[in-house]
């Protein structure tokens, strides 16, 4: 994948239409929940990437979080398959409604804030069990007599 993750400068008039007209419950979960960093990673927002525009992205977790107005009750298919176009590059996915981030944004952040332990705990290896080390141990000084 491109080092800049998707981005498409074409779109650019698009995204600062989208950054002045932003919906409530767009501003409400970035000024509390993903700006500079609260969630222990940078998010964008309005990122144009590819031939969409996302909502919010953290390039680190490759992560995209939507939240979905009204307008979107009626677009459950194309949503469907932005969301798999963008998982074909490796992006997730996270869709909030309106209303749950107005009216219960907690259960939202703590959404984010589980997947992000999740990706975390995934990308992380593990140290070897006491088992593994003893028989890797075992297996050493073996091979030395």
């Amino acid at each position: 994948m491109a080092p800049n993750h998707g981005y498409n400068k074409k779109l650019q008039p698009f995204v600062k239409v989208l950054r002045v007209t932003s919906t409530k419950a767009e501003v409400r979960l970035w000024c509390e929940v993903l700006r500079n960093g609260k969630q222990g990673y940078p998010f964008l927002r309005q990122r144009p990437l590819y031939n969409y525009i996302a909502n919010f992205l953290c390039k680190d977790l490759k992560l995209i979080i939507e939240v979905d107005g009204y307008t979107h009750n009626f677009k459950t298919e194309e949503d469907a398959e932005r969301d798999a176009v963008l998982a074909g590059y490796g992006f997730t996915t996270l869709r909030f409604t309106d209303e749950e981030v107005m009216k219960d944004l907690p259960n939202v952040q703590r959404t984010i804030e589980v997947w992000i332990t999740d990706r975390q705990v995934s990308i992380i290896p593990l140290p070897p069990s006491k088992g593994d080390f003893l028989d890797e141990l075992c297996n050493t000084s073996q091979n030395q007599t």
